[in-house]
This record gives C-alpha cells, sequence and structure tokens, in this order.
C-alpha cells in the first residue's frame, strides 16, 4: 500500500511563505517513508492568501493542509468551516480537505504548546508574557487558558489587547512575569543574531522562557534566560506535538 506511484498517493502539504527550512515536509516524509504510508507531503510557498483558490483547484488530490506564518489568520475566510476550537482561538493551523472539496480549519498548536509546557511548569509559574499577537500567540493563549495561568501580551504597538509595548518593558515588569514566550520569528535561521528586545536583566533562576522557534535549537532569547539560570524550552516538541495531532484529524474525519 505504501509504495503506490507518486501520481496516486494523497498529497498532503504546508502552506506558509518563505519555508524551505519547514519542519513539517521533513518530520512526514520520514513519517510516510517509516510507516510505509500511501502519502506525499509538498510545501506551497505562496507569496500572497489570493493564491490559496488557484493552489486548490490545481491540486485535486490535495487531502489536507498544515498552516504556518504568515497565513494563519489570513487563510479563514477561504474556508468553508472551523472546528469549535479553532473559532474560539480565531487562528488555523490544519486543514481538512474533504472529497467533495469542501474546507474546515483546525487549530493543532495549542495542543502541541499545552502538552510540551506541561512537564516545565512548577507551582511559582504563574503568571505568562506573551510576545507578539500574531495568529501564534493565540494559541498560546488558548492553551495558557486551559492550563489556567493569566496571560499579557507584548506587541511593538498598543491596541486593546496588547498590555505593554516592548519600550514600556522594564524590569521590574519582567520580573512580575515567571513565564516568557516568545510567539515572534525574532531568532529564526538565518537571522540568529536577533531576539525580542525585553529587559533580560529582570530574569532569575524562577523564570521559564519559551521560545516556539526551533531552529536554531537554542535562539538568542532562550540563551539570554539561560545565562540568568531560568529553565529554558524550545519548540520543537511542540511541533511534533502538533503535527501527529494534525495527522489524526486528516485519518479521522
Amino acid at each position: 500500500m505504501g509504495n503506490a506511484p507518486e501520481h496516486k498517493k494523497s498529497k498532503l502539504g504546508l502552506l506558509g511563505k518563505n519555508i524551505s527550512y519547514s519542519f513539517s515536509k521533513t518530520y512526514f516524509k520520514a513519517k510516510f517513508e517509516n510507516e510505509n504510508l500511501p502519502f506525499s507531503y509538498k510545501n506551497f510557498d505562496i507569496d500572497s492568501i489570493e493564491a490559496f483558490p488557484k493552489l486548490i483547484k490545481s491540486n485535486p488530490r490535495l487531502r489536507g493542509l498544515n498552516v504556518t506564518i504568515p497565513y494563519k489568520e489570513a487563510i479563514i475566510p477561504y474556508l468553508n468551516t472551523l472546528s469549535k476550537k479553532a473559532k474560539k482561538i480565531g487562528a488555523v493551523n490544519t486543514v481538512v480537505i474533504s472529497k467533495k472539496g469542501k474546507l474546515k480549519g483546525y487549530n493543532t498548536d495549542w495542543y502541541g504548546f499545552r502538552n510540551s509546557i506541561k512537564p516545565y511548569l512548577e507551582s511559582h509559574h504563574d503568571k505568562a508574557l506573551i510576545l507578539g499577537t500574531g495568529g501564534a500567540s493565540k494559541a498560546i493563549a488558548y492553551a495558557l487558558d486551559k492550563l489556567r495561568i493569566p496571560y499579557d501580551y507584548v506587541s511593538r504597538s498598543a491596541n486593546e489587547t496588547v498590555t505593554y509595548t516592548y519600550d514600556e518593558l522594564t524590569i521590574d515588569i519582567i520580573s512580575e512575569y515567571s513565564i516568557i514566550i516568545n510567539c515572534t520569528p525574532l531568532g529564526t535561521h538565518p537571522n540568529v543574531n536577533s531576539c525580542p528586545d525585553i529587559p533580560y536583566d529582570g530574569i532569575t533562576e524562577k523564570h521559564l522562557l519559551y521560545d516556539l522557534i526551533y531552529n536554531p535549537s537554542q535562539t538568542k532569547f532562550l540563551l539570554c534566560g539561560e545565562i540568568k539560570g531560568a529553565t529554558t524550552v524550545n519548540g520543537l516538541r511542540m511541533l511534533e506535538l502538533q503535527a501527529e495531532k494534525s495527522w489524526k484529524i486528516w485519518n479521522l474525519v
């Protein structure tokens, strides 16, 4: 069954922009080979979400997609329905395409984050600061709600959901939040010398720093936390968990 010719395999893929570095393609290709599954996985790198309907039309064997930056929110108007969780979160990272061509959006990022941070949480980890306000940060906020951990947002510009802008952060504010989560792309390979502009001197050994980035495995953000004695976690386990959850959804729907 797994040795079906390439043109007869069901297609899955990743939708995003500048995604040649993609975790998903490597992960799923290895999974399909190791488990002898009749699927192929392809990167769909598009410059604009407006190209999405044409992509769907020209790939009739496409059964599902993972969705990454910058389309986790932008894809929603192009979908027929959303799962309850995706609707509540307001961001999609998994799409199922039915035999009739109907598109349904799901979110597995929250699940990957919740289950990857859980082993590191201690009783004093009781308040979180989310760096960034994009689609990924919405899933993180949903997971923190599930974990009953209050949180605030940091962004470059102020709006009704943002508690602090970066230039308002002080050492005292940083010391108040025992969990700091980087949901921005700052520090992703190849721009490894970038990191969120926060007062790192407010970080202590009681802090937990979590970076959604997995390449490099230790970002400058995490290195700055480690220097101050904080516990640090990268995004690799989250990605693995959300990928397996996506796989289950594709197969159960």
